[in-house]
């Protein structure tokens, strides 16, 4: 099974859950963390390293979805995900958004969580288009 962490700067994390519990449901593998304006970076470090401690556990690898490449958020991820101790083994993707975080459902049973990220980065692309006109009504069904 693969974890996700969503970390974000400001509560973006925690309104992607909310809004995804709107429209799929409880996302039980996916555990926010946030980096606030009242909270200093140390403080930052000590909160993801318990999340992932907490998503680590049971789990064959832990995904970090992260809203920023090169951000805080993402440096502390990737100082885990790069560090040869860290267990389970973790990927890091950068960029988040809401189909991203609602597709980590489709890999949450993977055991390969470099294969999860591989995966979810392909599928969340694919999620990524322009509207265009078009002579036929389109449905509002998904």
């Amino acid at each position: 099974m693969i974890n996700v962490i969503l970390t974000t700067h400001g509560p973006l994390a925690k309104a992607m859950l909310a809004s995804a519990h709107m429209v799929y449901g409880e996302l039980e593998h996916v555990f926010p963390v946030m980096l606030s304006e009242t909270k200093g970076i140390n403080s930052f470090r000590d909160e993801f390293a318990d999340v992932l401690h907490q998503a680590g556990k049971k789990a064959d690898g832990v995904l970090v979805l992260c809203d920023l490449q090169s951000g805080t958020p993402w440096n502390v991820a990737c100082h885990h995900a790069f560090d040869p101790a860290t267990s389970p083994p973790m990927a890091v993707l950068g960029g988040v958004n809401f189909p991203m975080l609602l597709l980590s459902d489709d890999v949450k049973e993977l055991n390969d969580v470099n294969q999860a990220a591989v995966e979810l980065l392909e599928q969340a692309r694919d999620a990524l288009v322009q509207a265009q006109l078009t002579d036929t009504a389109q449905s509002d069904d998904f």
